[in-house]
């Protein structure tokens, strides 16, 4: 009983710390907001967009018509309303710059439906990522087309209009859209034709959401398949508190402070600026993924799991890619699943300069076991060009085969922001063609001078913005819609036959010696060491 007053006392000298902290990190987070950039018109504008609920009562046209009210208010509320001490030439909000959408022969802010020429022979619902638009998923929805699917892209609630309309939206607002788009997929291609959906990033989070709800819900259509393209399956602990920094914006003078980043808007299809509400939404929105997995795993309902193709690069700053494993794929069925990792470039030029972490994150990433699913590995192979090395679910043979495709020279990773984009992609490609022009090329710089000169960060423009493996991504993508239900690929089954010579036996479990001979076939002992 002594014990017990001084527990006590403990107990409030703890909170009366951590009071403090988070005084001081208020006073430090306006003392950031009070030295930064101010706000702009595009910033404090909020346009109206209908809500959840709203949203599951409209219909594909209720929703276009509304998406063309917002675009329209932004037009009369932002652009005739600029400041003529406005930026002109790399500000998609006025009408004389370049990159301004509406100058375009399509403004891929918007939500778009893609019709193949004859009858559809499927359909696919594409989910774009956090502060981006419907342009991040039009080549892959080409390729649905290609194939003969009608292809819809929604533009999720907040997104492709002003940065100020993500202060003002939710997480289930996207839910109820990703709804929305998929009622309007079965409108037009009923079942039992194939569903596929395909999200990006935050869209990856939103596919897997809505796959989780329709399973306990029969008035939700089901996917047949689900393709994630770095999805949002983990975040950073620190995203959890992003809600804590915009706290002093309730005082008009530091409003400023619900911005986590305020940059000029120099793309024509991506927010740059970052609301805090932004960031809490899709905390949120993992959050009650997470709860819903764990949920579906106790119930056994995860059996009911259509199969999930995830294209993932190991280096990645904005997702956890551990969390792909952890909280989605090691708890997923045997049910034709597969992950595909894009591995660092270990070529001599950048070996040496690769941080630890970055050299040992795959077999990290990778520790010695069998698998309910397929893992296929893109690395540096023996000559001059990359490999797929691939273990089928439930096995330890590892397949080889040559893709024909190297890194560009200067790439030493992919990104998380890089992979549904080709190089010839007009704004992000490192190659782009002429003729998919957009006012700029992002994809192209390579800015070398003084710090504190540009307007946007050096990290943000050097990040790589487009995948040299997108051929290898529609291959394996094209390979789930013309071979549904088949556990391995064409390309697997092929390599597998013609290539017996390059196939390695390894025991289980992996030591990991051998583990590193599936990860890099030529690197030498010195290179790795045991994490």
């Amino acid at each position: 009983m002594r014990s017990l007053p001084r527990l006590r006392k403990a107990a409030f000298r703890g909170f009366v710390l951590l009071v403090v902290a988070a005084l001081a990190a208020l006073v430090a987070r306006v003392f950031v907001v009070q030295s930064g950039p101010p706000l702009s018109r595009w910033h404090s504008f909020v346009p109206q967009e209908p809500k959840a609920a709203e949203i599951d009562g409209l219909d594909w046209q209720g929703y276009l018509a509304a998406e063309s009210r917002a675009f329209d208010s932004v037009r009369d509320e932002v652009t005739r309303k600029l400041e003529a001490t406005e930026p002109v030439l790399l500000n998609r909000y006025c009408e004389d710059s370049p990159i301004y959408p509406g100058h375009f022969p399509q403004d891929y802010n918007r939500s778009t439906i893609l019709e193949p020429a004859g009858a559809p022979v499927g359909a696919a619902v594409l989910l774009h990522g956090l502060t981006d638009s419907p342009y991040s998923l039009r080549h892959l929805a080409r390729l649905y087309r290609d194939h003969g699917f009608v292809a819809i892209i929604i533009r999720m609630p907040g997104h492709g209009l002003v940065p100020g309309a993500l202060s003002n939206v939710a997480w289930e607002d996207w839910l109820a859209a990703t709804r929305l788009a998929v009622r309007e997929a079965r409108r037009q291609v009923p079942a039992p034709k194939p569903l596929h959906i395909v999200g990006f990033s935050n869209g990856g989070a939103l596919a897997l959401k809505y796959a989780l709800d329709a399973i306990g819900d029969a008035q939700l259509p089901r996917a047949d398949h689900l393709v994630l393209i770095s999805p949002m399956i983990g975040v950073t602990r620190l995203a959890s508190f992003a809600g804590f920094a915009g706290w002093p914006a309730v005082f008009p003078p530091f409003a400023r402070a619900a911005w986590l980043s305020v940059v000029p808007e120099f793309n024509p299809f991506k927010y740059n600026s970052f609301p805090v509400n932004g960031a809490r939404q899709s905390s949120r929105l993992v959050r009650a993924l997470q709860e819903e997995m764990s949920r579906s795993v106790r119930s056994s309902q995860i059996e009911q799991m259509p199969p999930v193709l995830t294209f993932q690069s190991v280096m990645d700053s904005t997702v956890s890619t551990p969390a792909i494993l952890s909280g989605l794929y090691d708890r997923l069925p045997a049910n034709g699943s597969e992950l595909v990792l894009f591995d660092v470039n270990r070529t001599v030029t950048f070996g040496a300069l690769l941080r630890r972490s970055a050299d040992t994150a795959l077999t990290r990433l990778l520790p010695p076991r069998r698998r309910a699913f397929r893992v296929s590995v893109i690395t540096n192979g023996e000559g001059s060009g990359e490999v797929e090395r691939a273990i089928e679910a439930g096995a330890s043979e590892v397949a080889q085969r040559e893709l024909r495709l190297a890194y560009p020279p200067g790439v030493y990773s992919l990104s998380h922001v890089a992979l549904p984009f080709p190089v010839s992609d007009g704004l992000y490609g490192l190659e782009p063609e002429a003729a998919d022009s957009f006012g700029v090329q992002l994809g192209v710089l390579t800015p070398r001078g003084e710090r504190n000169v540009l307007i946007a960060s050096l990290d943000s423009l050097l990040r790589v913005a487009s995948n040299p493996f997108f051929p290898y991504m529609t291959e394996r993508v094209s390979a789930i819609i013309t071979h549904p239900g088949e556990a391995v690929s064409p390309a697997a089954q092929a390599a597998a036959g013609a290539r017996q010579d390059e196939r390695n036996e390894l025991p289980s479990p992996w030591s990991f010696e051998e583990l590193r001979k599936l990860v890099d076939g030529r690197g030498s002992d010195a290179q790795y060491a045991a994490p």
